[in-house]
């Protein structure tokens, strides 16, 4: 029997809004649980440091970490927030400047509570989870933009942004290195050296790899004309791709195919 539930990559277990009032809380909580200040003055006490947060500040609970939150009695804050769980949690988190030893982050150039209000806990139905998930991934992505974990886009990114770029977008014909280079937004000779330490290659090397692995695969399925294998994986000249293919594999495609059709039990003819 299939199972009705999703797996937990991301999952939202509540969300709301404080109006004004002199609410405080302390405890330890088993979820991640976002904050964002909408108005007013409150504060944030975690370990051994305490945090005055204003409008357009946020604040972060992590799991199993006791805190204690309360307004500032003379002007109490309002805010909205948001309650998640799942393994992606962590992952997202992580290319933030929300961590356990700074929970906290300074007023956002945009405003943020409109897209807390988008996120809804309630309802067990597939879609009613996909698209709440899918709300908290968009508000998630924002802290991620205005509040990056430095050390990991300075390097890291680059080089991912630059081989998921190439991944998704191979198959197109006039796909130049200079695209790539303009999507990734560094300098050109940068890219380049960052690109080549972490993955051993050129970034055209890496596009026509990423073009053969793709073409190989189809190959194999022995279902598609050599044609549009070529035109599937961004060569319009079928020739100059039975070129490439060999140079890279050292057979032609038509070799490759009979030689994988061979290899899956199909017999030679006497």
């Amino acid at each position: 029997m299939n199972s009705v539930f999703l797996p937990e990559d991301l999952i939202c277990t509540d969300s709301g809004q404080k109006p004004p009032n002199l609410h405080h809380w302390r405890g330890v909580r088993d979820i991640f649980s976002l904050h964002y200040v909408v108005r007013g003055t409150g504060y944030y006490e975690v370990g051994h440091a305490t945090y005055k947060l204003t409008r357009g500040e946020s604040f972060m609970i992590f799991p199993n970490t006791e805190v204690y939150y309360y307004p500032d009695p003379q002007d109490p804050w309002e805010y909205v927030w948001v309650d998640f769980k799942g393994t992606e949690s962590q992952r997202l988190l992580s290319m933030t400047k929300l961590t356990h030893d700074k929970p906290i982050v300074t007023k956002s150039p945009v405003d943020l509570e409109p897209f807390f209000h988008q996120i809804e806990a309630t309802g067990m139905a597939p879609f009613q989870r996909e698209r709440s998930s899918a709300c908290l991934h968009l508000l998630l992505s924002y802290y991620m933009e205005h509040y990056p974990q430095e050390k990991i886009l300075q390097k890291n990114d680059y080089v991912v942004s630059a081989k998921e770029y190439i991944e998704n977008n191979y198959w197109k014909a006039t796909l130049t290195v200079s695209d790539i280079v303009k999507y990734v937004s560094i300098e050109r000779s940068y890219l380049f050296r960052l690109f080549k330490d972490a993955t051993g290659m050129s970034i055209l090397s890496y596009l026509k790899a990423i073009r053969i692995k793709r073409a190989c695969t189809l190959l194999h399925s022995s279902k598609f004309s050599i044609k549009a294998v070529a035109w599937s994986v961004g060569y319009q000249d079928q020739l100059y791709f039975s070129k490439v293919f060999k140079k890279a594999t050292s057979y032609s495609p038509s070799e490759y195919m009979k030689k994988n059709a061979l290899a899956s039990g199909g017999k030679e003819e006497a």
